[in-house]
C-alpha cells in the first residue's frame, strides 16, 4: 500500500504491446516535482492495472507505449471509466508519436470505448493545464510531433490528457545520471519545457477537482463485489 498521503506516480500496466518503454521516466519526474513544488511525493513509481481496485487510491495514472496493443477487457474499461468519472486523471504518452499507427491507433480505439459520445479534442492554449504551475503556451516532449495536447473533458475537468511527444523520453535519466534520449530538435531547452509540462499535469491532477469522497470509494466498491 505504501504511504497514501504522498503523491505516487502510478503507471498503467496492460497486456500486449509495450506498456513500459520509458522505465526511468516517472522516477525522474517525481524527483523534480519534490525539488520544485511543495508536493510531497514518493520517488519510487508503482504499477497498477486498469481492473485493479487500488486504481482509486491514485489521483493520477500514467499510460505509455510505442506499439499497438489488443483491446482492454470490459472490466478494465468499466473500472477505468469509473475512476475517471470519480475524479482520476489519466495521462497517455505516445513514445513514438506516429499518428494513426501502432500505439496511437490503439489509444484512440480504447478512448472511443471509454467515452463513445465524447471525441478527443485539442486542448486550447488557455487550458488550466498550461498554467497550473508554470506558464506554458504549447505541448512539449522528447520529440515535437504535435504542438498541442488532446483531451477528454467531463463537465469542466479534463480526465484524459493525451501527449504524442514522448514526455517520458524527455524525463528519462539512466541509473548513472545521464539523459537517456536526446530532445529533438530543441535540445535541453525543450527538455526543460517537457519537465515543466509534466509538473503542470501532475498539479492539474491534484487540484483539478479531486474529490474528497474518493477516500471512501474503494470500500464502497469492495462491498459491491
Amino acid at each position: 500500500m505504501g504511504d497514501v498521503s504522498k503523491f505516487t506516480f502510478a503507471q498503467l500496466q496492460y497486456n500486449g504491446g509495450n506498456w513500459n518503454p520509458r522505465p526511468n521516466a516517472g522516477k525522474r519526474l517525481m524527483w523534480e516535482l519534490i525539488k520544485r513544488t511543495s508536493v510531497e511525493a514518493r520517488i519510487d513509481t508503482i504499477t497498477v492495472r486498469a481492473d485493479d481496485i487500488n486504481l482509486f487510491e491514485y489521483p493520477f495514472i500514467y499510460m505509455s507505449g510505442d506499439q499497438e496493443f489488443p483491446p482492454l477487457s470490459d472490466k478494465e474499461i468499466s473500472n477505468l471509466k469509473l475512476y475517471l468519472e470519480f475524479g482520476g486523471t489519466l495521462l497517455i504518452d505516445d513514445s513514438i508519436g506516429k499518428s494513426d499507427f501502432g500505439f496511437d491507433k490503439s489509444v484512440r480505439r480504447e478512448i472511443k470505448r471509454l467515452f463513445p459520445n465524447k471525441p478527443l479534442e485539442k486542448m486550447p492554449t488557455d487550458h488550466t493545464v498550461f498554467k497550473s504551475f508554470y506558464l506554458l503556451n504549447q505541448a512539449y516532449g522528447r520529440i515535437m510531433e504535435k504542438s498541442y495536447l488532446e483531451g477528454i473533458t467531463l463537465e469542466n475537468r479534463t480526465v484524459i490528457i493525451y501527449s504524442q511527444n514522448d514526455l517520458g523520453g524527455a524525463w528519462s535519466k539512466d541509473p548513472l545520471g545521464s539523459w537517456e534520449y536526446e530532445a529533438i530538435p530543441g535540445g535541453e531547452t525543450q527538455r526543460a519545457m517537457a519537465f515543466r509540462l509534466g509538473i503542470n499535469i501532475v498539479m492539474y491532477a491534484l487540484t483539478g477537482n479531486y474529490k474528497q469522497d474518493q477516500v471512501h470509494l474503494p470500500f464502497i466498491l469492495k462491498r459491491q463485489m
